[in-house]
């Protein structure tokens, strides 16, 4: 027979757990949470709280994420990530496998300090997954290359809320502030089709691109930015200070980061 976990705040079960396993700093660990039916599992509820989110409705978008993770990597999520109608709750809370909190965390805000707690945390069993994830740096490509597609619709939409009347100048005008050159160039000089140029690029140039649709979008918006002139100004001056932060950080210009895949 299924156990069922009355639903709690997280509050409520931390006074409970005084008696339980504790670790350095007198806390509950993430063990401490486990539930069992046969099969060890974390309700998502639980594990929202644990990590510092106040809604559990914005807490669903990183499990999201984490379940486009696994598809990514031909992990079946069905088998890790199992919905539950808790009606103590009224919510539909979802049972997480150790491997799915793992995809969770990972995928959650890091800003937040008890998801970098986490981070830390399961990053020391990182060996454990190994066996699952053989290229886990290729997995967050694969998120934020979508993540790019999904940028792209949101900064068309409002380029042409804004008046924007060739969109192929607008683009290119992003590219020559990020990297110095035209989209075109860029390929050429990687010997990659300029159609495929983020499939070649690593996580923090890809990263940067994000970073920069994003923040061209907004600002836009915010800034209420008119016309195909003042559009491409503003797409080359977003890039061109994404471009000064890459060189800040990595030392080198976006151009000259690790090409993925190179072809030979």
């Amino acid at each position: 027979m299924e156990m069922t976990i009355p639903f709690n705040t997280f509050g409520q079960r931390f006074s409970s757990m005084t008696d339980q396993i504790q670790n350095q700093e007198g806390e509950p660990t993430f063990e401490d949470f486990r539930n069992d039916n046969g099969i060890p599992f974390w309700w998502a509820s639980d594990l929202s709280q644990m990590l510092g989110y106040e809604s559990y409705k914005s807490f669903r978008k990183v499990i999201d994420r984490a379940i486009k993770a696994m598809m990514a990597i031909d992990v079946s999520y069905h088998d890790n990530v199992i919905a539950h109608d808790r009606e103590d709750a009224k919510i539909v809370d979802f049972k997480l496998s150790r491997f799915a909190c793992y995809m969770v965390v990972m995928n959650a805000d890091s800003k937040k300090p008890e998801v970098a707690k986490a981070q830390a945390y399961f990053a020391t069993m990182t060996r454990t997954f190994e066996v699952m994830i053989q290229e886990s740096d290729q997995i967050e490509r694969l998120i934020i290359r979508d993540d790019i597609k999904e940028g792209n619709k949101a900064l068309t939409n409002a380029a042409k809320n804004a008046g924007i009347t060739d969109y192929a100048r607008f683009q290119n005008a992003g590219y020559m502030g990020l990297y110095n050159m035209g989209n075109w160039q860029l390929a050429k000089m990687h010997s990659i089709d300029k159609t495929k140029l983020f499939d070649h690029m690593g996580r923090a140039e890809l990263a940067a691109n994000l970073f920069r649709i994003t923040m061209t979008e907004e600002r836009i918006k915010s800034k209420n930015v008119k016309g195909q002139n003042q559009l491409e100004k503003t797409h080359k001056e977003v890039g061109k200070e994404i471009r000064n932060v890459v060189k800040q950080n990595t030392g080198k210009f976006p151009e000259n980061l690790p090409v993925e895949g190179r072809p030979t």
